[in-house]
């Protein structure tokens, strides 16, 4: 097929290029030059506009950092909708709110076009493996004819309702992720505090009931001190933001949520944006320090 593909960061450009190993020919835009240099030895064109992908195209995948973003790609001047033939189906894998999704397919559908909103779960190494979890929105026809081209990203793929659906569920993984991921930090940064190997405590922990993934993953990268991000903090501050936003919109309690909002927003107003969310030990560690003035170093396995 004929594969158009917006956003070639650290998730899209190794989604992009499973596609184009696929067998398909990639139709490529990016605002950035540097995006698209992993593709010149490849099968893809690059065009000057998504409107230009849009005209080449039977499918295009869009996989950007927020809503508005995904509006001026799908519904700007020169966007998709100014190229598209009807017919033409337009995935957007980004992570934005339920609504805008809604909207976006709403005013796309106006030009004949059809509209899956389908974020992933699993990131930069589980789009580099091809294992991401893929929850979408929309028709299910649509999602039938997608499905084989998810396939070739992911390894969980879920039709979870009508459109907007599938950033419902992402707002619920990204509640429950961040949740979990403050919460295993935490525990962590109080066992060294107490004077315990947390390395040890972390063993035991995997042996019982608070067993999670992100337990044995996460927590193993905290352990090691690797906060390069495979998922940047300000990201999971934008997810986090969604999701509270929506929770006010339904006028919905969510204390959990709300404080993991509050820790990523200090982590990141405290310049660490950029690192990856399981610096949330680095910050916790340094507010535990300048507020009790316990300056025990942090042991080289965390």
């Amino acid at each position: 097929m004929n594969i158009g593909f917006i956003g070639l960061g650290l998730m899209g450009r190794p989604m992009a290029l499973h596609l184009e190993a696929a067998g398909h020919t990639l139709h490529l835009w990016a605002r950035r030059e540097a995006s698209l240099a992993p593709f010149a030895t490849v099968n893809a064109q690059v065009h000057a506009s998504p409107a230009e992908v849009a005209r080449h195209a039977e499918v295009v995948f869009t996989m950007v950092a927020d809503g508005p973003d995904v509006e001026a790609v799908c519904l700007g001047d020169d966007g998709l909708a100014a190229g598209a033939k009807p017919g033409l189906m337009v995935v957007d894998m980004s992570t934005i709110a339920p609504e805008a999704a809604r909207r976006i397919g709403r005013q796309l559908a106006e030009r004949d076009i059809e509209f899956l909103d389908a974020p992933v779960s699993g990131g930069e190494i589980g789009a580099i493996n091809a294992t991401l979890t893929i929850m979408v929105g929309g028709r299910s026809e649509i999602f039938e004819q997608i499905k084989p081209l998810f396939a070739c990203m992911g390894k969980t793929i879920t039709l979870i309702g009508e459109c907007g659906a599938g950033q419902v569920a992402k707002a619920c993984n990204q509640l429950v992720g961040s949740v979990t991921i403050l919460a295993v930090a935490e525990a962590l940064n109080f066992a060294r505090q107490s004077g315990v190997d947390p390395v040890r405590v972390r063993e035991a922990l995997l042996g019982g009931s608070a067993y999670s993934r992100i337990l044995e993953n996460h927590g193993q990268r905290m352990l090691d001190r690797q906060f390069k991000p495979g998922f940047k903090a300000w990201m999971q501050q934008k997810d986090l933001r969604i999701v509270m936003d929506e929770a006010h919109r339904l006028g919905l309690m969510l204390p959990a949520a709300a404080a993991a909002t509050q820790a990523f927003n200090a982590l990141v107003g405290s310049g660490m944006g950029e690192s990856d969310t399981v610096a949330v030990l680095q910050f916790l560690e340094k507010i535990g320090s300048a507020a009790t003035g316990n300056n025990r170093p942090a042991k080289k396995e965390i």
